[in-house]
C-alpha cells in the first residue's frame, strides 16, 4: 500500500498503481424510467473534474454504519430515493463490470428500477446538492448534446449504457 485516506487507498502491485475503495460492499448504478417514458438523470458538481456532471443515479453499498449488510439491490433502492426522490417497485439486475479497469478495482452493478414513483424530494444527502432531470427517451440524445455543448457540463458515459438498457427494456416490455 502506498497510502490511504478515509475512503480510498492507493496500491502498488508489481509497479501497477491503482485505487481501491475502503469499507464498501459494492457500487450501484440505476436505470430508472418513468411510466410516461422519461429517463431519470442526476446532475452534480464533481470535484475531481471540476465541473457539473450528468449521471445516472448511483452510489456506494454498505458504506454507512448500519448498512454494512445491505444487498446491492437494497443499496440501489436507497440511492435512487436519496438522489432523485423516486422509489422503484423492484430492482432488476442488468449487468456489472469495471468502469476504469486501469485505475481502480471498482465493479459497478447496474439495476433497472421498475415501477418507479416519486415519494420524496430527492437532491441527495448533506452537501451533495443533486439536481434531478426527467428527459423523454425520444429527446434525451439531443438534450445531452445540447447540455454538454459548451463543455461546462460533462456527460458520464455510463448514461449511454443506461440508455441502451432503457431502450432495450422498452422494446422487450
Amino acid at each position: 500500500m502506498i497510502g490511504a485516506g478515509r475512503r480510498v487507498c492507493l496500491l502498488n502491485d508489481e509497479g501497477w498503481e491503482y485505487v481501491e475503495r475502503l469499507n464498501i460492499s459494492g457500487i450501484v448504478c440505476i436505470v430508472a424510467v418513468t411510466e410516461d417514458g422519461n429517463i431519470v438523470l442526476t446532475q452534480q458538481f464533481r470535484r475531481p473534474v471540476g465541473k457539473e456532471v450528468i449521471e445516472l443515479p448511483a452510489g456506494l453499498a454498505g458504506d454507512e454504519a448500519g448498512q454494512e449488510r445491505e444487498t446491492l439491490a437494497e443499496a440501489a433502492q436507497r440511492e435512487l430515493r436519496e438522489e432523485t426522490g423516486y422509489q422503484g417497485r423492484e430492482m432488476i439486475f442488468l449487468t456489472e463490470g469495471p468502469p476504469s479497469s486501469g485505475l481502480t478495482s471498482e465493479i459497478i452493478t447496474f439495476f433497472l428500477a421498475r415501477g418507479i414513483k416519486k415519494v420524496a424530494p430527492g437532491g441527495g444527502r448533506g452537501r451533495e446538492n443533486i439536481k434531478v432531470h426527467e428527459i423523454s427517451l425520444s429527446q434525451v440524445h439531443n438534450w445531452l448534446q445540447l447540455t454538454a455543448k459548451d463543455g461546462n457540463i460533462l456527460v458520464d458515459p455510463k448514461v449511454y449504457t443506461g440508455l441502451y438498457f432503457a431502450l432495450q427494456h422498452r422494446v422487450l416490455s
